[in-house]
Parts: structure tokens; sequence; C-alpha cells
């Protein structure tokens, strides 16, 4: 009598609909306005992720929330300027809520110029933004994934990283301690569950070039390459676990030839190239 009550409350059971929807991942991005925040956004959301999106510019927060939320994703939006205490306040509130599977550090900018030219206030920001919004919102980050024992942090640096570029002096020391800090960061994660992932993507076809003052004569048009296949690298590297991936074999290249390279070649090589590549008033 008891195997027959049972066999008909399972049959019971399958025969009913599931009437609970399932969690959906859920990722946060910042500087998601444009370039290759906007498609790590866009893409994310067809991979079935619900996004919290961040920038400065809320109108346009707001315009890709719109389009993301038709296609069934819900995009949360949150204006911050990361630059300013306030604003990675927000954000670090947001991230310990404890529901952000996977953190992009995306937001950032670049300088370009004779470092003794350029206003310090602007450098300073640039350290900001690059290192310590960075370095904030991936312990913010960090604490909840450890936790649940999964999660994954992307951090955006440049092949800048991988040697002293004059003429963007301090962008790229940001992105050397991006570089480092992120393989740190892996090392230590990875032990619990959480995968950290450098992005190092070179030339890409973004609003970058002219937020930092750079012309696109000076770089190869064989080194360009666009956000959206900058972006679909960089989420298979996480996926499969990468410290670092570097988009595009020239890039790769490019990366590893300063460690074959006295380092004066290297800086004097890349001084003459950027600026050249500086947009000429």
């Amino acid at each position: 009598m008891a195997t027959e009550t049972n066999d008909t409350a399972t049959e019971a059971k399958a025969a009913a609909p599931a009437d609970t929807k399932q969690e959906r991942k859920r990722a946060l991005i910042t500087g998601a306005s444009a370039g290759i925040g906007e498609e790590f956004a866009r893409q994310l959301a067809k991979r079935g992720y619900d996004v919290v999106i961040v920038a400065r510019r809320g109108d346009r927060l707001d315009k890709l929330a719109s389009e993301l939320k038709e296609g069934g994703t819900d995009a949360e939006v949150i204006t911050a300027d990361l630059s300013r205490p306030e604003g990675v306040t927000a954000v670090v509130e947001r991230l310990e809520k404890g529901d952000i599977g996977l953190l992009v550090n995306n937001a950032g900018f670049g300088t370009n110029g004779e470092f003794a030219q350029l206003p310090v206030d602007r450098e300073l920001m640039e350290i900001d933004l690059n290192i310590r919004a960075l370095t904030q919102l991936s312990h913010a980050g960090l604490g909840p994934m450890k936790k649940s024992g999964a999660g994954a942090i992307i951090n955006v640096a440049s092949t800048g990283a991988y040697q002293p570029v004059p003429y963007m002096s301090t962008y790229a020391a940001t992105k050397a301690y991006v570089l480092s800090f992120s393989e740190g960061l892996h090392e230590e994660a990875k032990g619990y569950g959480v995968t950290v992932t450098c992005l190092c993507p070179g030339a890409t076809r973004t609003e970058f070039q002219e937020v930092a003052g750079i012309g696109e004569d000076g770089i190869p048009g064989f080194l360009w390459m666009s956000a959206e296949a900058v972006v679909e690298k960089a989420l298979g590297a996480a996926k499969s676990g990468s410290a670092i991936v570097t988009p595009g074999l020239l890039n790769k290249l490019t990366a590893n030839l300063p460690r074959f390279t006295p380092r004066f070649a290297v800086r004097k090589i890349s001084g003459a190239m950027f600026k050249r590549a500086a947009t000429k008033e």
C-alpha cells in the first residue's frame, strides 16, 4: 500500500508544471556605456545572463538597458563615476548583495602626451579609476564569490601592460598593475572555485582612442580588432579558467616580444610608435 502511495505522488509531481523560474546568472559590467563594456553586456545577455551595467553616462545605459530588456534580459542601471569615492561606494554596495556571479572591471581611460605637460589632476584621476576602483570592486566581488565557492572576475588591462609606453606612461603603468594584480588574485581565488582572468587587448575599435587623444595613423591596420572579437575571446578564457588572455595572434607576439628584447629598445620602439599616434593639433 505504501509503495502505491509513493508511486502516485511521484507521478503527480512529474505531471505538475514547473511553477518556479530558474534563477538566472547575473553579471556586473563597469564602463558599459560603450565599446568593450557595452559588448560584454550584449554578449552576456545572449548567453543567458541578467546584467547590472555601470558607467557615468546614464542616458547611454538607459538606452542599452531598454534594448536588452526587449530580449528578455533583466538589465539594472547604476549611473556612477568610478573615479570618485561615492561612485565606487555605490557599486561596492551592489556587489555586497552577493548575487553577482561574474564581475567585469572594464571602466578605465588613457591619456596621451608628454607627462610633464599633462594636467596632473587628470593623471591622478586615471590612477583612481584604472587602479583604485578596480581594486575595491575586485575585493567587494570576491567576498561573496568565495563564500559561494563559484564565480569569475574579468579585469581589463591592455597589451600596454607588458612594457613601458612613453607618451602614455601613466596608462601603461596602471595596466601593468592590473595584470600583476589579476595574476596574483588568480592563484589565490582558484583554490575556492573562483576564476580571475586578465584581458589584455591590443588596438580595439572603440571610443578609447578619441578619449585618450590617439590617432589611428600610427597603428597598423592589421593590428586592430573589433570589440566583439575581443569579448568573445575574453569570455571563452574565463570559462576555461585562464589567468590571462591576449586576443589576436599578432597581439600575442607583440606582448611577448619585450621578454626577448632589451628594455631600452622596447621603450624606444613603443615611444616612437605612440608619439606618432598622438593626435596632431
